[in-house]
């Protein structure tokens, strides 16, 4: 069952890298799997679950890294995790990214996000919990996409400064500050 989980998403990841989502169907990724057509659904119901699956993973990991050093309230050191587990899975981010499934991706961290931010928001600050997390998902994305984009990318250090200081910081500062009455 787990051999057959991961052939599976390695088989998304490759067509991903050849074409758009849209372009790939499920006969396609169970001939690049080596599994049978019938076997795929009883592991998805849809591409679309398998995406999302794989989504999930990435994004899960990537907040089981993140969150202990959120807590620590080292937002720059925060963005350099995030960014190093992205440099340490480049092939599957910029597959996910730049390979037609970045609305999937962006739904789920969202998703994800929102969580989060409903347990540690407080809904009598400035900015609600809720906007503070889809701006800074949003930002986030768009970064590290234009960041897998390049030929010659910045360093690690470089892009979470440039992600701290113009994205998480200003908005979770934002969204510290209390309402004027």
């Amino acid at each position: 069952m787990i051999r057959t989980q991961e052939a599976l998403h390695s088989a998304m990841l490759q067509l991903l890298e050849q074409k758009s989502y849209e372009q790939i169907s499920v006969r396609e990724i169970v001939a690049t799997a080596g599994i049978g057509y019938n076997t795929f659904f009883r592991h998805h119901p849809s591409k679309d679950s398998l995406l999302e699956a794989i989504a999930d993973k990435q994004i899960s990991a990537l907040f089981q890294l993140s969150l202990p050093v959120l807590d620590a309230k080292d937002l720059r050191s925060a963005s350099n995790t995030l960014l190093s587990f992205v440099q340490e899975n480049w092939s599957i981010w910029k597959t996910l990214l730049t390979g037609g499934a970045a609305g999937v991706v962006r739904e789920e961290f969202l998703r994800q996000a929102q969580v989060v931010a409903n347990v540690r928001g407080k809904p009598e600050r400035l900015m609600p919990p809720d906007l503070g997390t889809t701006l800074i998902v949003s930002g986030v994305l768009e970064l590290i996409t234009w960041w897998l984009k390049q030929t010659n990318p910045l360093p690690i250090d470089h892009m979470a400064e440039i992600m701290d200081t113009t994205l998480v910081h200003p908005i979770i500062a934002a969204g510290s500050r209390k309402r004027s009455q």
